[in-house]
């Protein structure tokens, strides 16, 4: 017998509440679905846990949660000696049951926890980590996966995400946990009642909201400007709209369909603004009410997405595009208002823009570069701190629709993002300029950068098996050219080494981690790596050209060789 029937068969002796056994029951003597969920435990990473809801070691439910909760506790016991934990969650499906399930396996453990009352985004959790001094923190959501995914973010004491090393120590602790024998829970009422879990006040909101709003750059303006915000029926609303009615933005619309949160995401199937899909509902509120520009949060309101109307329609704006556009426009406000830092910093990851380079160096702003994932972003911010040099930090973006202005929080805030957004709308209008215009005028001044993704899903065992073999394939067998163009290095940041054309070889002092970037002749670059929270491969391409058209031409033809490569 092996490994996933003994798991399932175990499952079914063992798992106490009734809907789980009838999921069990119904998948019985089908090897193919037994095997996609107890072939192996779902994976804790730096992102937590992130996976399909549903009965299996290799699903989310009460028990996987109940697990990765245990090791946390033990974890944090032996690290700190009255340990606390801030717990948030979104809309997603068993997102609250979830988090009162996390919430009564730490208070069992002696663990004094803090949670939200209600839903709220993933940045106002690591801002509550930070205001209430707290050993850790824990947000239940699946940022904009399917409604059939949710997950278990943890960040540590500093609000950030959890470092590599303290994953891999967290693991350890899961990995000697039973999660029918060794976890240990009191009912969440029960907890409340006895005061060892309290629920978060409004003393935390309002404070985060005052430190959002301390990031505004423009006073005087004309901020009577049509907005349509949709939330895409996840934790946003309350924050944003409170925000930007704060800071003078109060012509808002929100599409009826997607206010109030539901986890069924009844018009929105993908619920990520990266894509025009997501913004269909926003896009025709916009033109129903002729409004200047569109904002969509994704379900956990840590990304944003946005669109502009031009005399053609509404235009989306990429993640690198208002990673530019923000970029400059703060540190254009930052010296206009006579607030830049001295050796102002600025962080961004290496499947982002290039573009961000130029600008950075017009500003005089020292710009770091990291891997993928905001985490990484958050620590050079705490590196900053731990300097008391937290003042020096102005903007960090990635490519996949994040951004922060400020280090009140350690994570990508799409509150944060909101606000400055609509300021630097509000402020070229004034001038005449969309910000289309805006990026036009950066590309006159930069060049033109163009970038994409490509994503190609590998569900199952055998899928992430594929994914392996595409990567190993990538290392021993580097292609020596890829479109007509000469490969002039291959970055492996697992092995952490970059290989020149020319057979040098120099150490990568980023953390380890599964990532090929490859260097092409006539400034393209190449970056696969696997997601870190979905079953799917990503590749970057980025590049800089004359002409958008010519641009575009070279970008379809390193598609097509990647393509073939995948298929």
């Amino acid at each position: 017998m092996n490994r996933a029937q003994e798991e399932y068969e175990r499952w079914l002796e063992q798992a106490a509440d009734e809907q789980m056994q009838q999921e069990l029951k119904e998948i019985a003597g089908d090897q193919d679905e037994i095997s996609d969920r107890f072939y192996r435990d779902l994976e804790f990473g730096t992102g937590g846990l992130r996976g399909v809801i549903g009965a299996g070691t290799n699903r989310m439910n009460l028990y996987t949660v109940g697990k990765a909760s245990q090791g946390l506790a033990n974890y944090l016991n032996a690290k700190f000696e009255t340990p606390s934990v801030a717990i948030a969650y979104d809309s997603r499906i068993l997102s609250d049951v979830f988090a009162k399930r996390a919430a009564g396996v730490f208070a069992a453990n002696g663990i004094a926890v803090h949670i939200y009352k209600e839903l709220m985004p993933t940045p106002a959790l690591s801002f509550a980590v930070r205001y209430l001094n707290c050993s850790a923190g824990v947000v239940v959501t699946a940022s904009h996966n399917p409604s059939k995914y949710n997950g278990y973010k943890v960040y540590g004491a500093d609000g950030c995400q959890i470092t590599l090393e303290a994953a891999k120590a967290v693991l350890e602790q899961i990995e000697q946990a039973d999660l029918f024998a060794d976890v240990k829970a009191v009912p969440f009422e029960q907890g409340i009642a006895d005061g060892r879990i309290s629920v978060i006040g409004e003393e935390v909101f309002e404070a985060y909201m005052a430190a959002v709003s301390g990031q505004a750059l423009c006073k005087g303006i004309d901020k009577n400007v049509s907005i349509v915000y949709t939330p895409l029926n996840g934790s946003g609303r309350r924050c944003v709209t409170t925000c930007l009615a704060r800071n003078g933005f109060t012509n808002i619309v929100i599409p009826k369909e997607q206010e109030m949160p539901d986890g069924n995401f009844p018009t929105c199937p993908y619920p990520n603004p990266e894509i025009r899909e997501a913004l269909e509902v926003g896009l025709r509120k916009a033109e129903e009410v002729q409004s200047d520009l569109l904002l969509a949060t994704d379900p956990d309101c840590d990304r944003v997405g946005a669109a502009v109307r031009t005399p053609e329609g509404y235009t989306l704006i990429t993640g690198n595009q208002m990673g530019v556009l923000l970029f400059d426009f703060v540190c254009r406000m930052r010296t206009q208002n006579g607030t830049m830092p001295k050796q102002p910093v600025a962080v961004s990851t290496i499947v982002s823009t290039g573009m961000i380079n130029p600008i950075a160096k017009k500003y005089g702003v020292e710009l770091r570069r990291v891997l993928t994932g905001f985490k990484f972003i958050g620590e050079q911010i705490g590196f900053l701190e731990q300097n008391q040099e937290a003042d020096r930090y102005i903007f960090g973006f990635e490519e996949s629709y994040g951004y922060l202005s400020g280090s009140f929080v350690r994570d990508k805030d799409g509150v944060n993002a909101s606000l400055l957004i609509c300021e630097m709308f509000a402020y070229y209008k004034g001038q005449g300029k969309s910000l289309i215009d805006m990026l036009e005028d950066l590309y006159a001044e930069y060049g033109v950068y163009l970038e994409t993704q490509q994503s190609a899903a590998f569900e199952g065992e055998s899928g992430f098996a594929r994914m392996q073999e595409i990567m190993d394939g990538l290392r021993e067998h580097t292609p020596a050219a890829i479109a007509g163009k000469p490969v002039i290095s291959t970055a492996d940041y697992l092995q952490a080494k970059k290989r020149m054309a020319d057979g040098s070889v120099e150490t990568l002092k980023l953390p380890k981690s599964n990532v090929i970037a490859l260097e092409l002749e006539g400034d393209a670059t190449v970056i696969v790596r696997p997601s870190g929270t979905e079953p799917k491969l990503k590749i970057y391409y980025t590049l800089r050209a004359d002409t958008k058209a010519d641009g575009e031409a070279k970008i379809a033809a390193l598609k097509e060789f990647f393509t073939r490569i995948v298929k």
